[in-house]
């Protein structure tokens, strides 16, 4: 771990102290976890805090840990990852906070810490299910609004449950079930049994 990581260790814990669950250094990067119920406190003091002054969210992403590492689960499926900048300080952060129900993951908004949360967390909702408390307008950004189910959880299926098309009959646009056949795609390779040994 370098000094900065180390320095920047002390300085969230000593502005976070108990709403800090743990933090973990890798490939030269500081991870946080927060509790759901502390996120948005600690989302301030992040921000407003003299020595550390996270004034930009960079990025806030979900993450599904159903299978992963194919291990069994250890602990919540959902999370919700924030990267923070401080453009005063020159450093980064990352925020992880678990969503405690995986039946029904939500978390608190930040749209009122970081106002640029508003795309992300509509982004988190539409392609995970991650419900944010408090969004001025949770609603799907990026697939259709007839659309069933979350593609980026890892129990979607491939195919997905409905497809569109423009019906030319009635002219507009309609859904309906899956029509793909599930197939194999892993191309199937036959060789001859002396192929690149030079015998023919």
């Amino acid at each position: 771990m370098t000094d900065a990581i180390q320095s920047l260790e002390r300085d969230v814990a000593a502005a976070l102290g108990d709403r800090l669950v743990r933090a973990v250094s890798d490939r030269g990067e500081l991870t946080v976890v927060v509790d759901a119920a502390n996120l948005v406190e600690a989302a301030r003091i992040l921000r407003d805090h003299d020595t550390l002054a996270f004034s930009t969210l960079a990025d806030l992403c979900a993450n599904d840990y159903e299978g992963f590492g194919d291990a069994p689960p250890q602990g919540p499926r959902f999370a919700v990852v924030l990267h923070l900048l401080s453009l005063a300080h020159n450093r980064r952060l990352r925020v992880k906070v678990y969503c405690p129900d995986d039946g029904f993951p939500i978390v608190d908004s930040l749209v009122d810490v970081w106002p640029c949360a508003n795309w992300y967390e509509r982004e988190a909702f539409d392609l995970f299910g991650v419900v944010f408390e408090g969004h001025p307008d949770l609603r799907r950004i990026l697939t259709d609004y007839g659309f069933m189910g979350h593609p980026f959880r890892k129990d979607f299926p491939i195919s997905g449950h409905v497809e569109m098309r423009y019906d030319p009959v009635q002219k507009r646009v309609i859904y309906q079930p899956v029509t793909i056949e599930p197939r194999e795609i892993v191309p199937r390779v036959i060789r001859e049994d002396s192929y690149g040994t030079g015998k023919s």
